[in-house]
């Protein structure tokens, strides 16, 4: 894990629950702005600024100058990836703090339902936030809902999601379009369609323009509150259609978008024609098509100038928004996170050709969207999954830092949990970010874990390394430790090797290490962690779902499980390996007998469970209270968001035989009688209480 923190060190110390201080800190405002295929390579500030400071005729470069000031205003997260190359998993994962191992969503399960448990809007209305979203949503579920449904019965509405308010696209398919009401396109505002009243509204217009309404509306009636904001823009995406007027001079509360609030003129951009209008900077670009200096240069193309087109509109929307927070008086105390949601695409959704005999048909390698890696949206190499992401805090995050520390999309639950006074639920994969933004504290690794299908195959980009072109992609994992990375394409079963990456000093895969001398053992624990981190789901089958999860070896062992005993109260069963206990102990087994509930309430069990034999072992917890129970790091059994008092909770796993980490969650609320029952079913069939002599705890080899 390695920084370079740049231009100052940030002087304000950011309190979580593991700090006391005299006076509690502001909870931090938090804005989450997530755009839709926009590639590694798009921001200026990470890879376009060098193609433009090369200068070369032949290699064409756009511009984000209000990106580029927010990078110099806060930090780049080089090292931050998605959770799936392409926008339903990816957005499933990132609003449920879980890796693809675990979210409900995965592959292309477009309109599906995203899980009924913590999300980032009902961890924040639970800290005492108010929360928002705006924008493209696609994961109401069920899949296949018509247009003329009652919103009320999609069970995985914004609102029933721990969202107070929602202004935006509830189906993935409506996001490809861009004019709503011109192209026949569903805006709903809670559960009201309005798209009738949205005449010549460009979806980054009105999404911005409603967004900042809101934090208007906000921050004048309710000042006291903090709010949670996620802001999802719907392009560059799809259709590269062009904005229908400039976008209006200033920004923030006078200038900028603005939310008028009239049917046939929602906001002030509503104005000129459909996809009237480019910007001055590319309307008349040209470039050396032919690489020839001697021969004259042509214009972009047209699908390119949209493009650019595209982009820089959201980046005057973001400007704007920055200076918004300016004017209220709320920059210095609002956290805001920008970043992708999967690597550039090859879509346009135009056809024919242009004035100047240019096709319509898109691809990324014009602007080389993908950055210094290989891959795009659904590839998991590298430019499909390493993010643009950047975040910005004034006077508690460095201004201009760079940083590499390794972190993914499911982090950012934690990290905003933590923020707003609380470590986040022991469900989440993630960890908080919090000492990486501020330098304060020491960051805790992220588990870097992906996986993904496609049936289809990585261009033949040229500037692609010759193995990865035409690659089948098929069933798909990624696995990182620090620097080393790997990744497997088209697997076929779960002892197919890893290719080995220096994602560091080799960011373009282009030199497999897997064979390299002293790589065996870094094999077998890549192998290990792909089945040790994730939880199989019938909707997306992988070759390795059935693998037994391998053992662990120990140094010695002595029989028993250690508990550590926390005091407090949590809205949630919290991850307790982020807190400090209050008392520790040791116990044969589980039991909570010897731990006084009434000062501790909070308790995790952690040791071994040796497995005799290998096979299938279902668990089944039964609790007064919530409970969660992890072997490895694979999430067996969540009993805290549907906790019901008297009902067990289960799950099942395949083990080899041998000693398996483990770590048991629970946390004592109301009046009952407290009570914690582990039992499993093993191969054989039979259910037991799980004997003390199975428990053990020591080192690990």
């Amino acid at each position: 894990m390695r920084k370079l923190i740049l231009l100052s060190l940030a002087m304000f110390i950011v309190l979580s629950p593991r700090v006391r201080a005299a006076e509690p800190a502001r909870r931090p405002n938090i804005i989450f702005i997530l755009v839709d295929d926009l590639g590694y390579g798009d921001v200026g500030a990470f890879f376009q600024n060098l193609r433009r400071e090369k200068a070369s005729p032949a290699e064409p470069w756009h511009m984000t100058p209000h990106l580029d000031s927010f990078a110099a205003q806060g930090m780049q997260l080089r090292d931050n990836y998605t959770a799936a190359p392409v926008c339903a998993p990816s957005r499933s994962s990132l609003l449920t703090g879980v890796t693809q191992g675990h979210a409900m969503v995965r592959n292309n399960q477009f309109d599906d339902e995203l899980a009924r448990n913590y999300t980032l809007g009902s961890t924040m209305q639970r800290l005492g936030y108010a929360t928002a979203a705006f924008g493209k949503w696609g994961l109401q579920g069920p899949p296949g809902a018509k247009p003329n449904d009652d919103a009320h019965l999609w069970p995985a509405h914004p609102l029933k999601r721990g969202f107070d308010y929602y202004y935006g696209y509830m189906r993935h398919v409506d996001g490809h379009w861009h004019y709503p009401h011109e192209d026949d396109r569903q805006v709903w505002e809670n559960y009201k369609n309005v798209s009738a009243d949205l005449k010549l509204c460009y979806t980054t217009d009105l999404f911005a323009a409603r967004a900042k309404k809101w934090i208007i509306d906000q921050t004048h009636d309710h000042a006291e509150q903090p709010f949670f904001i996620y802001l999802a823009f719907d392009t560059p995406h799809a259709k590269l259609q062009n904005p229908p007027c400039a976008f209006p001079e200033g920004g923030g509360l006078h200038g900028g978008l603005q939310w008028l609030g009239e049917a046939g003129h929602m906001i002030n951009t509503a104005a000129g024609q459909v996809d009237g209008y480019m910007h001055p900077d590319y309307a008349d670009a040209t470039w050396d098509d032919d690489h020839d200096p001697a021969t004259p240069a042509r214009p972009w193309p047209d699908v390119y100038r949209r493009y650019a087109n595209d982009v820089r509109r959201i980046d005057d929307a973001v400007g704007d928004l920055m200076r918004l927070l300016v004017d209220l008086h709320i920059d210095d105390n609002t956290l805001v996170i920008f970043t992708s949601d999967n690597g550039p695409s090859i879509e346009s959704y135009l056809s024919g050709k242009d004035k100047n005999g240019y096709p319509y048909g898109y691809t990324p390698e014009f602007f080389h969207s993908y950055g210094p890696f290989d891959g795009i949206k659904r590839d998991c190499w590298e430019g499909g999954v390493r993010m643009p992401t950047m975040a910005r805090w004034p006077g508690r995050i460095t201004a201009g830092a760079i940083d590499h520390t390794p972190c993914g999309s499911w982090d950012w639950l934690m990290t905003f949990a933590d923020a707003g006074g609380q470590v986040g639920p022991a469900r989440s994969d993630g960890v908080s970010l919090l000492p990486t933004l501020t330098g304060r504290g020491k960051q805790t690794p992220s588990s870097i874990y992906i996986e993904y299908e496609n049936n289809a195959k990585t261009p033949k980009f040229d500037d692609f390394v010759p193995a990865h072109r035409g690659r089948m992609r098929g069933q798909m994992q990624v696995v990182r430790f620090d620097d080393m990375l790997g990744v497997r394409y088209n697997i076929k079963a779960a002892d197919d090797d890893f290719e080995i990456y220096n994602v560091v000093k080799d960011p373009q895969e282009k030199t497999n290490l897997a064979s390299e001398p002293g790589m065996s053992d870094l094999q077998k624990r890549m192998k290990a962690a792909a089945v040790s981190q994730r939880m199989p789901r019938d909707n997306a089958r992988r070759p390795y779902d059935d693998t037994p999860v391998p053992a662990v070896e120990l140094r010695q062992s002595m029989l028993g499980v250690k508990w550590n005993a926390f005091a407090g109260d949590w809205p949630w069963l919290p991850k307790f390996e982020a807190l400090t206990p209050t008392a520790t102990g040791q116990s044969p087994a589980p039991d909570l007998s010897a731990i006084d509930l009434t000062k501790t309430p909070g308790v995790m069990f952690s040791g071994y469970l040796t497995v005799p034999t290998t096979g299938r072992y279902k668990f089944t917890l039964t609790t007064d209270s919530p409970s969660f129970l992890r072997l490895h790091d694979c999430a067996v059994i969540d009993n805290d968001f549907s906790f019901e008092a008297g009902k067990s909770a289960d799950g099942s796993i395949v083990l080899e035989k041998g000693a398996h980490p483990f770590r048991l969650y629970y946390a004592h609320k109301g009046d009952a009688k407290p009570m914690l029952h582990l039992e499993w079913t093993g191969p054989d069939g039979k259910t037991l209480s799980i004997p003390d002599g199975v428990f053990v705890s020591m080192g690990e080899q």
